[in-house]
């Protein structure tokens, strides 16, 4: 059997596990069987206890029955929020595949794109890419930034949530009276890397999107949360209805089922355009506008920081027909490329895997079954 570690956001946000259920999907697929994952948080910022990342005790763990480690999908090279250590990851003696990452640029009170205060630094980035047998990037944006610091063997790859439709029947039902929804996919302004003046604008913004919504389908609309920091935003909306759901079937059934979706968050749109099911998303950062650009939507994606958000929403709205030719030009276009290198990169780190577990049988093999066991000595 084989082992894999899978270092990848465990926050707060419900996307990121939408990502994990795609790359299970490839995963298995390019294995051909089950795999043993072991999912670890890429930080121990939002948890209890202190193994994450790839840290001198986890990838003492690693080496001692891990067959693999993949990093990802996440924007990890962006956020801060994977504990790396440098020094540890030479010792790191199983092969490593960096998975769908993003690193982008947010805007500051001018309205310019300026690196974040938490990115990670080139050259930790540089030691990651070195160590990986390969690397997917998510999006052109950070395809780009890696090429430009020297980083070798990295790959365009798009983020995997695009094969979501593949595995749609799999999905639980969704109940009757969640079918059709009107969603509006929310994210708490004060959480948005944008100047204080947008921030402020946001609220006003959705009022008027909730009116234009309800008015257009004659039907509730429902602001859907991607993370519980959402509700306290959401639940200042008297009167509306907000959804919010740590299980990311139950979140994945809602948007394949939902009348429409108009979207502030990157991860509610990617899948219900993988689902057939009409969508619009508003970008507020370099890492959003990028990856739909990457994945072939960027005509369809709406800049908020350009002023013109609600008179472009109306438009799209207004268009929706057009939308599955869009949708079918993407997929035949760059869908079909990019899922293929996410699978020849899955299968080069999974041809890495099986020479290391020849490798590992062959060099213990001088052990003997009958050979007295002593614990081993611990990391840190």
């Amino acid at each position: 059997m084989t082992t894999l570690f899978c270092v990848h956001p465990r926050g707060f946000n419900i996307g990121n596990d939408a990502i994990h259920v795609a790359l299970r999907h490839m995963l298995t697929e390019s294995f051909g069987r089950v795999v043993n994952l072991i999912s670890l948080p890429a930080t121990s910022r939002f948890e209890a206890h202190g193994k994450a990342g790839l840290t001198a005790q986890t990838i003492h763990e690693i080496n001692q029955y891990a067959d693999g480690v993949i990093v990802g999908g996440g924007n990890l090279f962006e956020n801060g929020q994977l504990d790396v250590d440098t020094h540890a990851l030479h010792a790191l003696e199983a092969p490593m595949l960096l998975f769908s990452l993003s690193r982008g640029r947010i805007y500051n009170r001018t309205g310019k794109l300026v690196e974040r205060t938490d990115v990670m630094p080139d050259s930790v980035i540089r030691a990651l890419t070195q160590r990986a047998v390969a690397t997917a990037a998510r999006d052109r944006a950070t395809f780009e930034h890696l090429g430009a610091i020297g980083c070798d063997r990295v790959l365009l790859a798009g983020c995997p949530t695009i094969t979501l439709g593949e595995i749609a029947s799999r999905l639980p039902p969704t109940p009757e009276a969640d079918e059709g929804s009107v969603l509006l996919s929310v994210r708490n302004p004060s959480l948005m890397n944008i100047p204080l003046s947008a921030q402020a604008a946001v609220r006003p913004l959705i009022e008027r999107l909730i009116e234009t919504l309800t008015a257009r389908y004659d039907a509730p609309v429902r602001l859907l949360c991607h993370d519980h920091r959402d509700i306290p935003f959401a639940a200042t909306f008297r009167g509306l209805d907000y959804v919010y759901t740590g299980d990311v079937y139950s979140y994945l059934g809602l948007l394949r089922s939902c009348r429409v979706n108009v979207t502030f968050r990157l991860h509610s749109a990617l899948p219900c355009f993988a689902f057939g099911r009409p969508a619009v998303h508003i970008s507020y950062d370099e890492r959003a506008r990028s990856a739909l650009e990457t994945v072939g939507m960027g005509t369809w994606d709406i800049n908020m920081m350009d002023g013109r958000t609600l008179e472009q929403v109306e438009d799209r709205l207004e268009r929706l027909h057009e939308l599955p030719a869009i949708v079918d030009q993407a997929r035949s276009a760059r869908w079909s490329q990019l899922r293929g290198v996410m699978s020849s990169s899955i299968e080069r780190f999974r041809d890495a895997v099986e020479r290391y577990q020849r490798g590992t049988r062959e060099q213990g093999a001088h052990l003997g079954g009958d050979a007295a066991w002593t614990p081993t000595t611990r990391a840190g």
